[in-house]
Order: C-alpha cells, then structure tokens, then sequence
C-alpha cells in the first residue's frame, strides 16, 4: 500500500484517481506528477515500485502544499476575510452562500434545516 503525505492511496485504483484522494491534488495535477516522474498513467498503485512511490512522494512535497499545510492556508484565508469585514467574510460569519446564488428558495446545504417561523394572528375586529 502506497503511504503518500499522509494518505493511504487505495492499491487497485489507477495512478491518476489514486492520487488525488490526497487534499489539494486534482485530476489534472496528479496527471502532471506521473508524467513529470515518468509512470504510465494507467498503471495502478499497488504496481508502483519503491523507487516510483519515492519519486512522486519527492515531487509532491517539494512542489505543492496538500494536506494539513493547505487546510491551514484555506483557514487563514477564510479567517482574514472574515476579520477585514468583506462581503464574503461576512457571508461565511452567517453561513450563507458565497458567490452570489439566490437564497430565497434555495442555499439549503448551506443554511440548514428549515425553521419553520408560525404565522401572525390577525387581530379580531
């Protein structure tokens, strides 16, 4: 089983797939890595060799932040936008949709469940 920057890729999937089970590694980005390391793209995890692994674990470290690493940044970023008072940190203070979707019947993953609000009474006359 081949241990990537602290992932456990699965053994019968391909390269490709396999490598992007690791946070902040896409499809375009792992094709990059075993093209760069010079493996067969369609050649599956648990047929790489030692040297192999040992090659793409060196491009990943050396060239990208994945991980624990790239979590933190995303925080950050999230943290200052947030702490500067923008129009997106305020959307992510309040849970709302960022991009600028609707919310009036829609943005449910986003808000939550429904609070069902009861109507007002109208006064008798």
């Amino acid at each position: 089983m081949a241990r990537i920057a602290g992932i456990d890729l699965p053994k019968n999937k391909r390269g490709v797939i396999g490598l992007t089970y690791i946070f902040g590694i896409g499809p375009s980005r792992a094709k990059k890595i075993l093209e760069d390391a010079g493996i067969h793209l369609d050649k599956k995890v648990n047929e790489w060799t030692d040297d192999e692994q040992n090659v793409i674990r060196n491009a990943i470290n050396n060239g990208f932040k994945v991980e624990g690493a790239l979590r933190s940044e995303v925080q950050l970023n999230i943290k200052r936008l947030m702490d500067i008072n923008s129009y997106r940190g305020i959307r992510h203070r309040n849970g709302l949709p960022l991009r600028g979707q609707r919310t009036k019947t829609n943005a449910r993953t986003r808000k939550g469940k429904r609070k069902t609000i009861a109507n007002k009474k109208m006064a008798a006359k």
